[in-house]
């Protein structure tokens, strides 16, 4: 079987596609590798001078909002400014995320880690459903890790308020929360009989700045380990395959061939996240947490 890289992606002319998280790593690669294909693309990102001097790597019809994932008022406005500018979105890459970073609360109150990996893009794909809804056959594709595999929801403490603290648990609960979130997003969307699609990704190890930010021994380690994690040219392709391979299906989860390493393959999620009662559980309380609804 021929492996699935660059080569593989389809023409995009026409496509209208939004990354969060574009101003560097993997959000950038598949920005570039989007737009390469003439896509038309809308980088998300959080800090603005960041974000332009992606944009100019990107190419000259990338185009930027801004937008914090740590804010509901934020996500609010940014759906809205991205609703002023087109009138659909064939792919939607949640991208955006935090890695073991020290404990703190988005603007709303929300575990940091479970905010913005989570909850921020419930939030975001509740505001952008209407253009997801209106292209003729849309993507959304949730961005998870192999952090997910470790990962459990406590429901009666999903904020972390009753349990110890050590920065892994929340992240590896939010990538879970990824996983169950894309499958319940199909069920829903396969329900309403939309043609949109749901799928989700992985990168495997991969050389990015994730996990820098927190003071921790484990962010120290990271720091010099991009040296031994594959480039992200590699990393970023799962999520383009999930985002443009025509023989794609809602439901799917592309991941590296080797786990760690390697070109995109369709892989299975843990037991955990394909646990269907917990997938809809978790977006009534997400619901609940933000007062947004998507899809019935």
């Amino acid at each position: 079987m021929s492996r699935w890289d660059a080569s593989k992606i389809p023409e995009l002319d026409g496509k209208v596609a939004l990354v969060t998280g574009a101003n560097s790593g993997l959000g950038l690669e598949t920005s570039v590798l989007l737009a390469g294909a003439g896509a038309r693309v809308i980088l998300a990102c959080r800090n603005r001078s960041r974000a332009e001097a992606a944009a100019a790597r990107v190419g000259p019809g990338a185009e930027i909002v801004e937008v914090d994932l740590a804010s509901l008022k934020s996500v609010a406005e940014s759906a809205r400014a991205v609703a002023s500018r087109v009138d659909r979105l064939d792919i939607l890459v949640l991208n955006a995320g935090l890695m073991a970073v020290d404990r703190a609360r988005t603007k709303d109150g929300f575990e940091m880690q479970f905010g913005v990996n989570h909850l921020g893009h419930f939030a975001l794909t509740a505001g952008l459903a209407p253009l997801v809804t209106a292209a003729p056959a849309a993507r959304v594709v949730s961005v998870s890790s192999m952090g997910h595999r470790p990962g459990r929801l406590d429901f009666g403490d999903l904020m972390f308020e009753l349990r110890r603290y050590d920065r892994w648990r929340p992240y590896f609960a939010s990538k879970l929360a990824n996983l169950l979130f894309a499958a319940e997003l199909e069920r829903r969307l396969r329900r309403a009989g939309l043609a949109a699609q749901s799928l989700a990704a992985h990168p495997g190890a991969t050389a990015t700045d994730l996990g820098h930010e927190g003071t921790g021994i484990t962010n120290a380690l990271l720091r010099p380990g991009g040296r031994l994690a594959q480039p992200v040219r590699i990393g970023a392709l799962p999520i383009v395959r999930a985002a443009t391979d025509p023989g794609a299906r809602g439901g799917e989860f592309y991941g590296p061939q080797y786990r760690l390493a390697g070109y995109p393959v369709l892989e299975t999620p843990s037991r955990r996240a394909r646990n269907v009662a917990d997938a809809a559980r978790l977006w009534q309380e997400s619901e609940r947490l933000t007062g947004l609804r998507l899809l019935p």
